[in-house]
């Protein structure tokens, strides 16, 4: 019979874990409760024993990003601590006042409850295959009062600069999860594309999924039914074009599916310059021009969401330095639009 602990919520057997889902976790993603409870347990290795079934939610198999729900019960393979360290150790150890002053510099805004950065360009959200420095892996030099460290509550990707919403407690991230699957979050992007987007202002509507490519996997438009397909949808507006062969393009993605924007802009035919996946520089015959900004083009410029307290937070970032230079070089004047007056809505 399995021994069960009931202040931790925890059964035992033969070196297997079974933790129930509190309501505090209610809506997060495995990843994260993995790296929560089990931070010696890497990126790569959770990967291997999901896919491997050692880890599965009320007995079933589940993927990372699978959302737990108060009272299911995650089964653990056995897992070793740290040798010579318990949790606490551990957590000071990670502590890095160089990681600390490094994301102070990159805050727009702070309360009791959330905390936005300024996502540089180049800089990852979460760990993977071959990334060692990434923002969740600082997150914990940016404790709260109770030593708990911030929360992803969205994601960018690895080239994408901007606004990024971190939650500083669980219960913080779970409400904030939630607002985020209602779409009650407002995200604008801004973006630098190749030619001008016929019309200048549309929705692009499309299912999109995982394919094979000789390079890897990436994200591509496919029919409906299609094997994994999900539903993406974006709204898009020409802020302003240079010569026919650039425009500033503000994006508002109603979903958030992985690449959505970048694959959306390539399938309208107006790839984002600079995209290492979704732009085909054979295809354009690309030569970019002397003067631009090296890096992906994509920015999560502005950000929108009702606080727990019922405020609404409106926040936006600076252009990244190579946008501002590409902004500068192709004559578009950030400061000559109104966001707030200017995004993009349904059409």
């Amino acid at each position: 019979m399995d021994r069960l602990d009931d202040r931790a919520g925890t059964a035992f057997m033969n070196g297997v874990t079974q933790k129930t889902i509190n309501e505090d976790e209610n809506g997060m993603r495995l990843d994260r409760w993995f790296a929560l409870h089990f931070p010696q347990v890497k990126f790569g290795r959770l990967q291997k024993m999901i896919r491997t079934g050692q880890v599965r939610v009320n007995k079933g198999r589940v993927k990372t990003n699978t959302r737990l729900v108060q009272g299911q019960v995650v089964r653990i393979p056995p897992i070793e601590k740290e040798q010579g360290q318990d949790k606490e150790q551990s957590n000071k150890i990670k502590y890095n006042e160089a990681d600390a002053q490094f994301l102070r510099q990159l805050i727009l805004y702070e309360d009791d409850d959330v905390i936005v950065l300024n996502k540089p360009h180049g800089l990852a959200v979460q760990g993977g295959s071959g990334t060692s420095r990434h923002i969740d892996g600082m997150l914990k030099s940016l404790p709260n009062k109770k030593g708990e460290a911030p929360r992803l509550v969205h994601r960018l990707d690895r080239d994408t600069s901007g606004c990024l919403l971190l939650a500083k407690s669980r219960a913080v991230a779970s409400h904030f999860g939630a607002v985020f699957r209602s779409r009650s979050a407002r995200k604008i992007y801004w973006a630098i594309v190749a030619g001008v987007p016929n019309p200048s202002q549309g929705t692009i509507s499309c299912f999109v999924a995982r394919q094979s490519t000789r390079d890897g996997e990436q994200m591509a438009v496919v029919e409906k039914g299609y094997k994994g397909a999900q539903h993406s949808m974006t709204h898009y507006s020409v802020t302003d074009n240079a010569g026919r062969k650039f425009s500033w393009v503000t994006l508002k993605p109603v979903t958030g599916r992985t690449h959505q924007l970048r694959v959306h802009m390539m399938n309208l035919g107006n790839p984002i310059l600079e995209d290492p996946r979704y732009f085909d520089r054979e295809d354009w015959n690309w030569e970019p021009p002397e003067g631009l900004g090296k890096g992906l083009h994509l920015h999560a410029r502005r950000l929108a969401i009702p606080l727990r307290n019922g405020e609404k937070l409106d926040i936006s970032a600076p252009l990244p330095p190579h946008m501002k230079k590409s902004f500068d070089m192709l004559g578009f004047d950030a400061k000559r639009y109104d966001m707030k007056n200017h995004d993009p809505e349904e059409v």
